[in-house]
């Protein structure tokens, strides 16, 4: 994995934004080491950059159809089953402009280029957080936590027009979007996708194991 040492020029600062959409009380009940990795961020535009494996990668033939269409909007869903015991790497950047951060994940595959899926996390809308996905495409999330870990679900899909956002009707949605980041202990967590349909049952899962940053600190 690749270490980052954590010097006085990144600028590390707490942050307290995960916190706040939580709620102090499950905050406090969350693992130490899920507390830290949502609880700084890094200025001056370092990156984190965690090391892993696709540990699972599940999808039936509409959960296929679904991700093969969202490719043309850059990619948001994984949709290469051959990914299964492959490499993987999350890179997390502070996105200092908009106020949030840029997710880049990228999954092995057995043949040709890996997949890789971008993202930004903007702490704005009625939920308090809203994911980009590409396309003026966004969903906005409920995020949650326990003392397994923390929780984002999709509360619904909007397309932005300029300033302006638009909320999908329920049938263009592609079902319900659930990221799971799971402690596991020995600085390794578990970072899980679900797409889910009311109907159709789940459309696509995929599970990976990353190892935790092991030089520097917090502060």
């Amino acid at each position: 994995m690749k270490q980052i040492n954590f010097s006085p020029h990144h600028q590390i600062l707490r942050d307290n934004r995960f916190r706040d959409l939580v709620g102090k009380n499950a905050w406090r009940a969350l693992p130490d080491e899920v507390r830290k990795r949502f609880g700084y961020r890094l200025r001056n535009g370092a990156s984190v950059v965690y090391q892993g494996k696709v540990a699972s990668m599940r999808m039936n033939m509409v959960g296929r159809l679904i991700a093969q269409i969202t490719r043309l909007l850059g990619g948001p869903l994984p949709y290469d089953t051959s990914c299964l015991n492959q490499p993987a790497v999350v890179t997390v950047t502070e996105d200092c402009l908009g106020k949030g951060q840029f997710w880049v994940r990228q999954y092995g595959r057995a043949a040709g280029f890996p997949q890789v899926i971008r993202s930004s996390k903007r702490f704005a809308g009625p939920t308090g957080i809203e994911e980009y996905i590409g396309a003026g495409i966004g969903m906005a999330l409920r995020v949650s936590a326990d003392r397994a870990g923390i929780y984002f679900k999709s509360d619904h899909f909007f397309l932005q027009l300029g300033r302006r956002k638009l909320r999908l009707p329920a049938w263009l949605q592609p079902g319900a979007l659930t990221i799971a980041h799971i402690d596991l202990g020995q600085s390794r967590f578990l970072f899980s996708l679900k797409l889910q349909s009311r109907f159709l049952g789940n459309l696509i899962q995929q599970d990976a194991v990353f190892h935790d940053i092991q030089e520097g600190r917090y502060g």
